[in-house]
Order: structure tokens, then sequence, then C-alpha cells
């Protein structure tokens, strides 16, 4: 079974779908990438470089800009990438949607 999951064709970053330790293996489109560091499940993992500047796309959208280079392998999160998500779906009640 795979520790990694690509959600989109698209995306540079690929989620831990359990627990990874340092050197797990992602399958990535240039070859096989070890990680970098232990990774939490649900986390993101680069499977390719990724520039200072450059977004980072995951569900084929762009969820945040890196604000340091990131090699492939890294942990992807909020210590190297600045959001840019905004949500496009709400419950009903929190968009006041509705009469409750």
């Amino acid at each position: 079974m795979n520790t990694f999951l690509k959600l989109h064709r698209d995306d540079n970053v690929q989620v831990a779908l359990r627990m990874a330790p340092k050197g797990s293996i992602i399958k990535a489109e240039g070859g096989p990438v070890g990680t970098l560091t232990e990774v939490a499940m649900a986390h993101k993992v680069a499977d390719r470089a990724i520039s200072e500047g450059e977004m980072v796309i995951k569900y084929g959208m762009p969820i945040g800009v890196a604000t340091v280079d990131i090699a492939p392998g890294a942990h992807v999160h909020v210590h190297n990438i600045a959001s840019r998500y905004t949500a496009t779906h709400y419950r009903e009640e929190d968009a006041g949607l509705t009469d409750a």
C-alpha cells in the first residue's frame, strides 16, 4: 500500500496517508523521492523542487506560495508556505443562507 497520495495530476505535493518515517519513498514523476523528515498523517510533502515564490498546488489548485526553496521530499506546511487558500464552499448555516 502506498504511503502518499497525489490528489491531482497537477499537484506538486503529495499527502501522507499515515505517519511516514524519515526516508519514506514518494513515487514522483521524476523518480522516487525519500522524505527528509518524519511526516504526520494528512500532511503534505513536496514531490519535486518548489522554488521560493512558486505556488504550492494541491487538489489541482494553488493553496499557498513557497516562502523558501522547498526540496523534493520536504514537509510542506506553515513553516515554508504562506496560505493562499480561500474557501469556496460553505455550509448553509455558516453562510447565512438558512432561516435558522
